[in-house]
């Protein structure tokens, strides 16, 4: 039996700041995502791809999270490491995404560097730009995996929903820092010295911002450490194989309602992939195509523009979704309310005990979500102006919001019931509210005391597992996404890009008469979240 040593505990003298530090690293995360969301596509399609390749490059992502997530969060879950469990795996996977999606905004340079032959260098840049993207992608999912599983680790069951709500918080800060500077014109604000290109400044500050972000967390937390005892030397080591093998048997013993919870995932992210990748996109496409004034066409930065139209859109998206991460929690009912209700002061108990009343809980939310994502994307082949575009993107914000927020925060309380967590209404005394209690107390605080596996409440000691699993049943409707979207842009638009392949022969580049491959893309998402409403309902009855 694994004994461990030491209690978890983050720096800060609030709640609000200790949640804060320990999703800090979302942010570097969503950081990323959001250039590689808003610039990698039109950047493949600006060096000559067509559609339906670019949407084979995405592949990574999906790919990535399938191989990456569940076997980290696997080796992790046995990690002996004096660090814990799960910050050695953040601080490596930052170092790394940082190096790689660097070479991915400078590759050009990289490649000019070794190849003279103009024809020559153009196709080794593709290729170096896609193994960077799947090199970016395979480590970022490495940093989320372990960020996650800190959250579930280091909460008891109680705060799960709020550690959840933080992360999608701090996710909503990474886009719109993101967005807000990919809308900057950079190089003429900053000049030059840190990339001639607006690509370029972006991937160096997602790079910075990724180190920064992730050393900061795994500062501010400390893990308990999983001691070595002589039952666990006898064992052998932890490997690759024996990872996948944990994930496999997992994957077939999960409880009804973690594979209900992963079902209603699935068929979420049927609609959130094309939306994700290509919609800025979209919206840059459509304003070249329909609103687009002379001067802009004749742009020599079509990829820095198309990419700034995009992001103006998305900076309203994001300061949407980051305004309904903070007013949400406080509107929803937490899916483990049962056992853990807050007791008001006597003073607004009247009030407070009213308005709990007409609180939907977070499942009513999550099903609405999809439902307010489908009746709004089913618009977008219809979309023939930015604004339209714009609107139809915005009235995104708050699904999205739900949809990182509900499927972590009902996965860590049954996680954390697996584990052997205390119940939560035994955390009630004297009527007062509890705060984190000894899981969020300062630093200091019995630092060196070993524990028992599973005396610690919300230990999580198979989060790590259970979140590569749930991002399993992210990864694969990605996968069934890239194989619709390629044939959707094999068959509307099958030749390059006329707004970003400017190299091209005209005889090589789509026409644009037709219906937007990338909408139609959108409206089949649609009928994938029509889908999600009815595999959520079913969480109800279990």
């Amino acid at each position: 039996m694994s004994r461990w040593a030491g209690t978890p505990a983050i720096r800060g003298n609030s709640e609000a700041v200790r949640m804060a530090l320990l999703t800090c690293s979302t942010v570097g995360i969503s950081f990323v995502w959001g250039v590689e969301q808003t610039y990698c596509t039109a950047y493949l399609l600006s060096l000559g791809l067509t559609k339906s390749k670019t949407s084979l490059v995405w592949i990574a992502g999906p790919l990535s999270g399938l191989i990456v997530q569940p076997i980290v969060g696997a080796i992790a879950d046995e990690s002996k490491s004096k660090w814990g469990r799960r910050r050695p795996y953040i601080i490596v996977g930052a170092l790394l995404s940082a190096f790689f999606i660097l070479v991915l905004g400078f590759t050009r340079e990289i490649v000019d560097c070794f190849v003279s032959n103009e024809e020559s260098a153009r196709s080794i840049t593709i290729w170096l730009a896609v193994l960077s993207i799947y090199c970016v992608d395979f480590t970022i999912n490495a940093v989320m995996s372990a960020a996650r599983s800190l959250v579930v680790d280091t909460l008891p069951i109680e705060k799960q929903q709020t550690g959840s709500a933080w992360g999608g918080r701090m996710s909503a800060v990474g886009h719109g820092i993101a967005y807000v500077t990919g809308a900057i014109d950079l190089p003429a604000t900053f000049g030059t010295f840190f990339g001639n290109t607006q690509f370029k400044q972006l991937t160096l500050a997602a790079a910075v911002g990724i180190i920064a972000t992730c050393f900061l967390t795994s500062w501010a937390v400390t893990e308990k450490v999983l001691l070595d005892t002589r039952e666990d030397t006898e064992k052998e080591g932890v490997s690759i194989l024996k990872a996948v093998r944990q994930v496999w048997e997992t994957l077939h013993n999960m409880p009804p309602r973690i594979r209900a919870i992963c079902h209603a995932n699935f068929w979420a992210w049927l609609g959130w992939f094309p939306f994700l990748f290509y919609s800025t996109t979209w919206i840059g496409e459509t304003y070249f195509r329909y609103d687009a004034p002379e001067e802009a066409q004749a742009s020599k930065d079509r990829l820095g523009d198309i990419g700034r139209v995009g992001s103006e859109a998305f900076i309203w998206y994001s300061i949407i979704t980051f305004a309904a991460s903070w007013l949400l929690p406080f509107v929803i009912r937490s899916p483990d309310e049962e056992g853990y209700t807050k007791r008001p002061p006597q003073s607004i108990k009247a009030i407070v005990e009213a308005l709990n009343k007409h609180k939907p809980d977070l499942l009513t939310a999550w099903t609405l979500a999809h439902a307010t994502f489908a009746a709004t994307m089913i618009w977008a082949p219809f979309a023939h102006s930015y604004r339209f575009a714009r609107l139809l993107v915005c009235l995104c914000s708050l699904p999205w919001t739900i949809a990182i927020w509900a499927p972590p925060a009902f996965l860590g309380v049954e996680v954390n019931k697996l584990s052997g967590a205390a119940d939560p209404s035994s955390r009630h005394h004297n009527g007062n509210d509890i705060e984190l209690g000894g899981l969020l107390s300062p630093i200091e605080k019995d630092s060196a005391a070993p524990r028992k596996a599973g005396e610690s409440s919300g230990s999580g000691e198979l989060s790590g597992r259970y979140m590569g699993i749930l991002n399993i049943y992210t990864t694969i409707p990605q996968f069934m996404g890239t194989i619709i979207s390629t044939v959707v842009f094999s068959i509307l638009e099958p030749g390059k890009s006329p707004e970003l392949a400017h190299h091209a022969h005209p005889d090589e580049q789509h026409g644009t008469d037709g219906p937007n491959a990338i909408a139609v893309c959108l409206f089949i998402g649609a009928l994938g979240a029509v889908m999600a409403v009815f595999q959520t309902r079913k969480l109800r009855y279990l």
